[in-house]
C-alpha cells in the first residue's frame, strides 16, 4: 500500500440505500449491543461475541468478533472504503468520515460510521483480481492485494475501462479463477470432513463410484480383509478393490501395504483419503502401478466432475452451484 496512514476496507451490505443516499458504512450484529462498551482488544470482543451468540464455532467467533472489533477501533477517521454495490453494480469509493457510533434505532446495521463518497466507478474499471478481492464473502475486510488499484482510481482524474495487456489480463483471470477453484476444493473437504466420519465416507465413496458408472459393493463392516467396496465396471474383470479412510493425518506406506496384501491375483486397488500421502507412501504408489491413491483435492475435483449425479442427500449436504468463471484466454476449458 502507498500510505502508511491510510488503510482500504472493503465492505458488504444487503441496504444500498442506507450506504449511497444516506452516507453511512454500516454492519449488524445487533444484539451485541454497544461496541465502544468492550475494552479495546479482541480477546474481550471474542468473549463477548461467545456469550451474545453461543453455540457458534471457534472460527466463527473468531471471523465475527474480528470483524466487530476492526470496525470499532481499527478504522480510522480519512482511511478509504470500497463498496460494491449491488442494485447499480457499480464499484464505489469513499472515505471515512466520522468515528464509531451505535445506532440503537436502527431496524438492523446498528454500528455504524459516516462516509464521504469520492467516486461511483463501473466495475469494468477495475481488473477481475480487484473485483475478486472485494467479492470476499465477510461483511468487512481490509484489501491488501489490490489495494494501489483502488487508490489510483481515487487520485486519477479520468478512469477508463481496464484493457490489460493478453499476458496481464491472462495472469489475473488465471489467479482470480484459481482462487475461486482452490476456495470451493476447501469447501467441498471441510463439508466432507465434518460430516461423513467412518463408516459414512465410505458410503459416500460408494455413491461417487456409482455416479462414475461402477457397480459399488460396500463390504459389511468391520470385515473383509480391510477392503470397504469392491467396484466393477462391468460384468467382467477386472475388480476393484476399494479402501477409504477419513483420518485427518496423511497416510502412511504401511496402510497402502495392508491395502495390497488384500487384493486377489488381477485386482486393482484403489486407497481414498481426504487428506494426503506421505514421501514414502507415494513413492510406493509411484512404483506400484495396480493402486491408484486419490488425495483430498483430488477426490474434490472428481466431486466436481460428477456432482449432479450424486444422490440428492449427498447433494444436499454440499449444496454447489454450477457457474462460468473467467479463464486465461490460452487455457484448455473442460466442458
Amino acid at each position: 500500500m502507498r500510505t502508511e496512514e491510510k488503510r482500504i476496507w472493503g465492505i458488504h451490505t444487503q441496504d444500498d440505500n442506507l450506504f449511497l443516499k444516506d452516507n453511512i458504512i454500516a454492519i449488524g450484529w445487533k444484539a451485541m449491543g454497544d461496541l465502544s462498551h468492550i475494552e479495546n482488544n479482541r480477546e474481550a470482543f471474542k468473549r463477548k461475541y461467545a456469550e451474545t451468540y453461543p453455540g457458534k464455532t471457534k472460527q466463527s467467533v473468531a471471523n465475527g468478533a474480528g470483524m466487530l472489533y476492526r470496525f470499532c477501533y481499527e478504522v480510522q477517521t480519512g482511511d478509504y472504503i470500497v463498496y460494491p454495490s449491488k442494485s447499480n453494480r457499480m464499484i464505489n469509493l469513499g472515505i471515512v468520515d466520522g468515528e464509531y457510533k451505535y445506532e440503537n434505532t436502527a431496524r438492523e446495521y446498528v454500528q455504524q460510521r459516516k462516509v464521504r463518497w469520492l467516486k461511483h466507478l463501473p466495475r469494468t474499471a477495475f481488473s477481475q483480481g480487484a473485483l475478486y478481492e472485494i467479492g470476499s464473502a465477510m461483511s468487512f475486510f481490509t484489501v491488501r492485494n489490490y489495494s494501489d488499484e483502488f487508490i489510483d482510481a481515487l487520485t486519477n482524474k479520468s478512469v477508463k475501462p481496464i484493457f490489460a495487456s493478453a499476458d496481464e489480463e491472462n495472469e489475473t483471470v488465471a489467479a482470480t479463477a484459481d482462487d475461486i477453484k482452490e476456495g470451493t476444493r476447501d469447501y467441498i473437504l471441510k463439508e466432507l470432513s465434518k460430516n461423513l466420519k467412518g463408516y459414512r465416507l465410505e458410503d459416500f465413496i460408494a455413491d461417487l463410484l456409482k455416479a462414475m458408472g461402477y457397480r459399488a459393493e460396500l463390504s459389511p463392516h468391520g470385515g473383509d480383509s480391510g477392503i470397504d467396496i469392491k467396484a466393477f465396471k462391468d460384468e467382467l474383470p477386472p475388480r476393484i478393490v476399494v479402501q477409504v479412510k477419513s483420518q485427518n493425518s496423511d497416510i502412511k506406506e504401511e496402510t497402502l501395504q495392508a491395502l495390497k496384501g488384500a487384493m486377489s491375483e488381477g485386482d486393482y486397488g484403489l486407497f481414498v483419503t481426504l487428506s494426503n500421502y506421505t514421501k514414502n507412501a507415494q513413492k510406493f504408489l509411484d512404483n506400484t502401478p495396480r493402486i491408484r491413491g486419490i488425495d483430498g483435492p483430488t477426490l474434490a475435483d472428481l466431486i466436481l466432475i460428477y456432482y449432479e449425479k450424486l444422490s440428492e442427500n449427498y447433494r444436499k449436504m454440499i449444496p454447489l452451484e454450477k457457474v462460468y468463471i473467467p479463464v486465461a484466454k490460452n487455457s484448455t476449458v473442460n466442458c
